[in-house]
This record gives C-alpha cells, sequence and structure tokens, in this order.
C-alpha cells in the first residue's frame, strides 16, 4: 500500500484499519426480434455461421421458408423486394462497422473477443434451436457433468496491481480509519466551495426520481457536517463495515428489510447499488452499452447519511468517546458474489488463461480486509424459475422456460469442450448468451473464490429455505455474526410479524410450476455442484436432496 496517494483524505486520530439447430441449404427469412425484456436478456447474442462468430445488433429469427416458384406477374415486386433486404443489409455493415470501430464507452455489450462459443464435434454442437428430445437433454448435462473440476484455489493478485488498476479508487479511500467506531470512516480534506455541495454532480441522484429527495437533503445540510481544523475544512465518509453479497432470488430483499429494523444498522441511500459490478464501470443497463464510470466518490455518497449519525454520537459526548459507537453500516447488492462480466472490456487476461486477472473481492480485500458478508442461497433449481418468472419477457410458460434452460446447457456444454469450469463460469459472452442466468446458480465456484481471500468466519451463509420456516432464528444468527445486541420486545415482534418481501407475484404463480422434466434435468446438473459446496460448508443441507 506504500504506493496510494492520500492527499485528497488527511485523517484525524488514525489507528490500523482494520470485490441447431443445423442451418441447411435452405431459403430462410430473417426478421428482428422484439427489444422489449428485462436488462440481462436485452445483450446481443453471439451466433456461429460457417464456424465463425458474428455479433450481431439484435437476435434473429430464423424460419425456413420453402422454395417457390416465380411467377411472370410477381417477378418484378420480387426484384423489388431483394432491392429493399440488400439496402437494409448494406445499412447493417455500415452501422456495424461504425460501432464496433467506436470508442469504447459506446459500444454495446457484445461478447469479448476473447471468449468465443466452441462448436465442438459430435452430438452435443451448438445450434440456434432448442432440444426438446429430453433423452439427449440427459446426454448433455451427462456430458456437462462429467467435465466439472474444482482446482486449487486461484493465484491471487499482486497489490501493485490493483493499485496500478483502479489508482483513483484507492487515493481516496485511506489505510487508517477513525478509533473508537466499528465502522470503517475517516475525515476527508473538503477543498470544495463552502457555499455548493458535492451532491449535484452525483451520477446516482439522476438514477431515478425517488433518490432525488435523498439527495436534496444531503445538500441541504452538507455544511453542517463540514469540520473546521486547523484551517481545512472536513467531512466524514465510511464504507459498509458488511455487504449482503447474494444470490438474487434468494431472499435477500427480506433479510435487507429485516435487518433494517435493528437500531443498530444503517444501510446505503438505496438497496442495490451495483457499484462494485456494474456502475464502477459505466453500466447501467447491460442494453445501452457503457456510460460514464460512475467515480467511487459517488458511492460514498450513498453512506453519508448514515456517516452522520456516526458523526453526531461523536459529537455529542464531551469525552469524545462515541455515545453509539456501535452503529454500522451495511450494503445490500445481489450481484457482489458473482457478476464480474465487465472485467473483460478492461482487463487484460493475456496470462490468465482465458479467466479474469482480478475479481470483484480482490479490491474490497485490500481496501476492507475485515469486511463481513452475508450470503443467502436456495435450491439452485427453484432460483433459476423464479429468476425466469420475475426477470422474463411477455410469453412466459414452463415450456419456455425449458426451451430457455436447454439452450443454457448446450451453452455451458460447448465452453467447456475447450474451457476449464472456471473460465466458462467467468465466461462473459456465454453468461451474456445464455437465455437464462444458468451459471449464477453454481454458488460453490464464486463462493470459493471468495474464500480464497476472505476466512470462513468473515462469509456467512444462510439458506432462503431456513429463513422461510424460522425467520426469528435466521435473523438473530445475522445479529450474532454482526456483533449487533439485542432487539426491544417491540421491534422483535414486529421482525417476525412482518410478511415476506419481493415473493413471487400473482401472475406468475398462476403460471404454476416447472415442468417436471426440466426439474429432472436442473436437479442433475446442479448435484456435482451442491455436495461441493455441502463439503465446502460442511453442512448436507446444502444438498437441496429432496428433488427426484
Amino acid at each position: 500500500m506504500d504506493g496510494r496517494h492520500l492527499s485528497s483524505s488527511k485523517l484525524w486520530a488514525p489507528a490500523a484499519r482494520q470485490q441447431s439447430r443445423t442451418v441447411t441449404h435452405m431459403d430462410y427469412k430473417y426478421t428482428l426480434l422484439d427489444s422489449g425484456g428485462d436488462d440481462y436478456r436485452k445483450r446481443p447474442l453471439l451466433l456461429q455461421v460457417d464456424q465463425a462468430p458474428l455479433n450481431l445488433f439484435a437476435v434473429l429469427q430464423v424460419k425456413p421458408e420453402l422454395p417457390r416458384r416465380w411467377s411472370a406477374p410477381g417477378c418484378f415486386r420480387k426484384v423489388r423486394l431483394c432491392g429493399v433486404f440488400l439496402g437494409v443489409a448494406v445499412t447493417f455493415v455500415i452501422m456495424a462497422s461504425y460501432i464496433l470501430t467506436g470508442d469504447r464507452k459506446d459500444l454495446l455489450l457484445t461478447p469479448s473477443p476473447y471468449h468465443h462459443l466452441v462448436n465442438p464435434p459430435g452430438p452435443f454442437a451448438f445450434n440456434l434451436s432448442s432440444v426438446k428430445d429430453y433423452a439427449h437433454l440427459q446426454l448433455v448435462v451427462k456430458s456437462i457433468v462429467s467435465k466439472v473440476e474444482f482446482h486449487s484455489a486461484r493465484q491471487l493478485p499482486e497489490l501493485k496491481a490493483l493499485v496500478r488498476s483502479e489508482q483513483h479508487m484507492f487515493s481516496v479511500i485511506p489505510r487508517q480509519f477513525l478509533p473508537g467506531f466499528r465502522n470503517p470512516c475517516w475525515y476527508e480534506e473538503y477543498a470544495g466551495n463552502v457555499t455548493s455541495t458535492p451532491y449535484r454532480a452525483n451520477l446516482y441522484a439522476h438514477y431515478a426520481r425517488r433518490f432525488r429527495a435523498v439527495f436534496q437533503h444531503l445538500r441541504d445540510t452538507f455544511q453542517k457536517h463540514l469540520r473546521s481544523r486547523d484551517g481545512k475544512l472536513y467531512r466524514i465518509r465510511c464504507l459498509p463495515y458488511f455487504y449482503i453479497i447474494g444470490q438474487p432470488k434468494c431472499g435477500t430483499t427480506d433479510l435487507y428489510d429485516r435487518l433494517r429494523l435493528h437500531p443498530d444498522v444503517k444501510f446505503s441511500t438505496f438497496k442495490e447499488p451495483h457499484w462494485w459490478t456494474r456502475k464502477r464501470f459505466g453500466i447501467i443497463r447491460l442494453s445501452e452499452g457503457f456510460h460514464d464510470r460512475y467515480p467511487v466518490e459517488d458511492y460514498l455518497d450513498l453512506f453519508d447519511q448514515a456517516a452522520h449519525l456516526i458523526q453526531g454520537s461523536l459529537a455529542a459526548n464531551d469525552s469524545g468517546t462515541p455515545s453509539r459507537p456501535d452503529v454500522i453500516i451495511g450494503e445490500a447488492s445481489a450481484s457482489t458474489m458473482w457478476d464480474n462480466n465487465a472485467w473483460v472490456y478492461f482487463y487484460d487476461n493475456a496470462t490468465t488463461r482465458g479467466e479474469p486477472p482480478f475479481l470483484i473481492q480482490d479490491f474490497v480485500h485490500a481496501l476492507q480486509p475485515d469486511a463481513r458478508f452475508i450470503v443467502m442461497l436456495r435450491d439452485p433449481v427453484e432460483r433459476l424459475y423464479s429468476d425466469y418468472l420475475y426477470f422474463g419477457i411477455a410469453n412466459k410458460s414452463a415450456e419456455d422456460f425449458h426451451e430457455k434452460v436447454s439452450e443454457s446447457l448446450q451453452l455451458l456444454d460447448g465452453c467447456l469442450a475447450d474451457s476449464m469450469l472456471r473460465s466458462c463460469v467467468y465466461n462473459t459472452s456465454v453468461n451474456n448468451a445464455m437465455p437464462v442466468r444458468l451459471h449464477v446458480g453454481l454458488y460453490v465456484v464464486y463462493l470459493l473464490d471468495w474464500l480464497s481471500i476472505f476466512s470462513r468466519e468473515q462469509i456467512l451463509v444462510l439458506r432462503l429455505e431456513d429463513h422461510a420456516s424460522n425467520r426469528k432464528y435466521t435473523m438473530h444468527t445475522v445479529f450474532h455474526f454482526l456483533g449487533l445486541g439485542p432487539l426491544s420486545q417491540p421491534i422483535e415482534s414486529e421482525l417476525n410479524r412482518s410478511p415476506a418481501s419481493n415473493s413471487r407475484r400473482p401472475a406468475d404463480k398462476d403460471l404454476g410450476p416447472m415442468l417436471p422434466a426440466t426439474q429432472r434435468v436442473l436437479h442433475h446438473f446442479y448435484a456435482p455442484f451442491n455436495r461441493k459446496l455441502a463439503q465446502v460448508l460442511h453442512n448436507d443441507a446444502f444438498l437441496w436432496d429432496s428433488k427426484p
């Protein structure tokens, strides 16, 4: 850490501191599909034609059309139609050339040139249509399982390499934090105009209307929280003490809502900043390409309300001892544990065999080696279906889910034919092409990478099934993990009485469960990953073996 520059962060009383269908020779009609849908499904898909990968701006719908005879009356009309198609094709090529040669920040999030979808020989070759034959799909899963190997821990990057890749972030956050507090906070010199506030430029302030009132309050009270020392002005800054890092559709919202009831727990301005995984790289929605990167200052602003509370508890005590030293700040982005998809656009993988040289947890550890993390998991089969229902586009159905699962399994099998497991799990092209997020349920792959740098005592892993059956027990487990005191009786009653948050919508419930065949296929697919997870956590409950 000696290479850090701390010109903007001066501390008071510093102490040591504690992320095919096979194409035949037929005539085809190509039409653009509707672009509506959720974020991760809007991204471009990498298709293969004659073994060569091709990046398209939209997914093409392939419709076989039998050859028809040309009649004299319709000949002229068909010639005109061909001319129209030719014009569209030329326009398409021109647009592709423009975008693919444009500035990086304007590029669509197309699959990386470092990662290509493999078209392996044999019966499991990748094709453009879903495999509906159950026996064939079983063979695909068997092929995948036969290639699953869990290797030793990855090689950790050196600190100087991390600092070199994110120099600004390491210059803003200091090496030491204020003594007397459990939460990592420090005083930062404010060199701006005292009559103005820094929040007007915050990119999160433009994120949604509902956050504007919060930032307006921060602007109105900014000067009040400035402190003067030796003729200089300082503002308090804080990072979270703990992070809820995953997984999506596993009950993280319910956990977040119940944790907020504890008087000593404060959270960021809103639940999911996604800074470490997305905003830091300028990603707002995957379909929109890159925007301006959110600086670390904008992220820290999200904790200013809680930081002001901590500052107030320090100022309220004449002895200089904090009146509420146990107040801690949390952050709950369910992408933190698994989403490293941006790495391929910013980091060189020349020496890492197609794997990310840096992961989110490397940066978090370098800044906060004592941070704590909470992970909520559920049966990955049910998680995937819930994810599909929540984020899925129109015309959702159990049959559609089955087809999307089939396509995703083929993509993973194709990747594993040429690459190791970790490379495929972190393969941005494969992840972006999957119509359902199959990879998110490979919990143990991500957990092992987190445990390669953080101790087991710093990561609490829960099951949604246990939380749903006994919320009181799981919440007290979380309170103990975070070192929080007991709740008052009224708050305890509210904690146990509140209904579950972010439960399945009525319209999605009406679709019913997934097909039994889909459930069996997914159960067999996830089984080896669940076995490894149960082994790592020394808890057979993570086998989720009640399914067929």
